[in-house]
């Protein structure tokens, strides 16, 4: 579907949050929970994997959201003030909040990540009108992927 041919404020919407908010949750998933499946791998410890996520969630954040926010000011482009854009990058970049559970077992069940995976692939159904069996596909391959290095590498190192 055409942009354009949304409602005006639905376009805005898309192209002031919902953008950056599928950047954010998408890097994050990238970014973020590699990891933190390695650290909590190699310590067994969720809240030493814990510490290392907010650690690679803030560092995503503030580069996610420095790059939006630096990229454009929106008055060009109309996707809005370039703080409010880097902020929701920023802070869709957080997937750690699980690791305060104290049982490791529990803190890494891939239904957490197919959770937030499902959450991306719906975002993208909805807002951005990508087919629900190709987006849930993308998502889930992709993030899978990234859940097993992770895993893989913290098991590595874990001797």
């Amino acid at each position: 579907m055409d942009p354009r041919t949304l409602p005006e404020d639905e376009h805005r919407l898309v192209l002031q949050v919902v953008q950056p908010g599928l950047l954010g949750l998408m890097d994050g998933s990238v970014s973020t929970l590699a990891p933190l499946f390695a650290a909590a791998g190699l310590t067994g410890n969720p809240h030493s994997a814990f510490l290392v996520g907010i650690a690679a969630a803030l560092g995503a954040a503030l580069s996610m959201g420095l790059a939006e926010a630096l990229s454009d000011d929106g008055k060009l482009s109309g996707r809005g003030h370039p703080v409010l854009r880097g902020s929701v990058t920023g802070g869709e970049t957080f997937h750690t909040l699980p690791l305060l559970i104290p049982h490791m077992g529990v803190a890494l069940a891939p239904a957490v990540v197919v959770l937030v995976l499902l959450a991306i692939a719906w975002i993208r159904y909805r807002y951005m009108r990508s087919p629900l069996g190709a987006t849930v596909a993308q998502v889930l391959v992709g993030g899978g992927l990234v859940f097993l290095v992770g895993l893989t590498l913290g098991r590595l190192g874990g001797g």
